[in-house]
């Protein structure tokens, strides 16, 4: 199994490879990828000579990725997973290119892999900031962003008294009705010291609490509306000046999937 997997795996390789190595064949295989189109269409969005393109078309469908029926041509069933497979590289370098400084300034590692593959999903994201100007403008930002939800799940990674304080002052203004935490064992036996944050957090009903043994590297809160994601430095301290916002579907739906990994079957809850 574990032969015949990496066979695939090469040959899916030789496969990007052979488009990536052609920007025309890329560029047909995505034009093509909604909706079949004849010559006169490809050369429409492509601005390129028909000689040109009848040449990469020709080159396609010699290895069964484009096929044409009378005057259209359209994708093989290999061209088009192969052609998902590209444009979802191409959003995924857009992604992180968008926001490179936040991408390559930080650790990644609280992030698994299936998750890093799927970065596409949050190519709107907004990349907020602070300055020496404004030390605290990435924070302020969030917490306006958590003050207008009714329920937020979130991955604490650190123990934080300012974070703690907004959480508690939404409870008790009833602007959040559920909240949900991720943390780990150390972080929980911190909060059970206090006895303010015991009675104001950890008995309320409305507060859930989910015990993990692993230590996430990642500070993720998501709500109907938006998702935040803020981590590490590679040294290993948080980093609280910059912030990724994204308020589309796909984001929130990206930072679901991820709180679920964490909460998996293997902790527990309060």
């Amino acid at each position: 199994m574990a032969t015949r997997a990496i066979k695939n795996e090469t040959r899916e390789f030789k496969n990007v490879k052979y488009l990536l190595t052609s920007s025309m064949r890329t560029l047909i295989l995505v034009v093509l990828y909604n909706n079949r189109k004849n010559l006169n269409e490809i050369r429409d969005e492509l601005k390129k000579p028909s000689a040109t393109i009848l040449h990469g078309l020709k080159e396609l469908e010699e290895n069964n990725l484009v096929k044409k029926d009378k005057k259209y041509y359209t994708l093989t069933s290999n061209g088009y997973l192969l052609a998902t497979n590209v444009i979802k590289l191409i959003d995924n370098w857009y992604t992180i290119e968008k926001n490179k400084y936040f991408w390559n300034n930080h650790d990644l590692q609280g992030i698994p892999e299936n998750f890093l593959n799927k970065l596409y999903l949050l190519k709107d994201a907004e990349f907020i900031s602070s300055s020496t100007s404004d030390l605290s403008n990435a924070f302020n930002r969030y917490i306006q962003l958590i003050s207008t939800s009714k329920e937020l799940k979130i991955i604490l990674p650190i123990y934080s008294e300012n974070h703690f304080k907004h959480f508690i002052k939404l409870l008790k203004n009833n602007q959040l009705e559920k909240l949900t935490i991720i943390l780990n064992t150390k972080i929980l036996k911190m909060m059970k010291r206090s006895r303010y944050l015991k009675k104001s957090l950890l008995e309320d009903k409305r507060v859930d609490i989910i015990e993990i043994y692993d230590d996430p590297k990642l500070f993720l809160t998501f709500s109907k509306d938006f998702m935040t994601l803020t981590l590490f430095f590679k040294d290993e301290h948080y980093d609280d000046s910059q912030i990724i916002v994204d308020k589309h579907k796909s984001a929130i739906r990206w930072g679901r999937d991820l709180f679920s990994y964490y909460k998996g079957d293997k902790n527990k809850t309060k």
